[in-house]
């Protein structure tokens, strides 16, 4: 069963920061446009197919790797639900807070 794509606010944010850092460090969209894509195809590939994020300590959360970037979802019955877009070069000790 395909799973329908809910942002949460905190995730939505983190993609924008991303976006952002990278049009101004490359001044230019090329390559905040074709990560936005592999996000993309990422998010429709763990809707078809939600138990391909590794698991972790919480019920229903998993975690995707993407490139430099984990995708942190939650699944209910009928929604996938995106909880951060996580820069893997950040401090680790951040990324629990987000997992709490």
């Amino acid at each position: 069963m395909v799973r329908r794509v809910i942002w949460t606010e905190r995730a939505q944010k983190e993609r924008i920061a991303i976006f952002d850092y990278w049009n101004k460090r490359n001044k230019s969209f090329i390559f905040s446009r074709k990560l936005n894509e592999l996000i993309s195809e990422s998010l429709i590939l763990i809707s078809k197919h939600p138990l391909i994020g590794k698991r972790t300590d919480k019920e229903n959360v998993r975690v995707k790797v993407l490139r430099d970037y984990l995708i942190i979802y939650e699944l209910t019955e009928s929604d996938l639900v995106v909880l951060s877009i996580w820069d893997c070069r950040q401090k680790p000790e951040d990324l629990k807070r987000i997992m709490r």
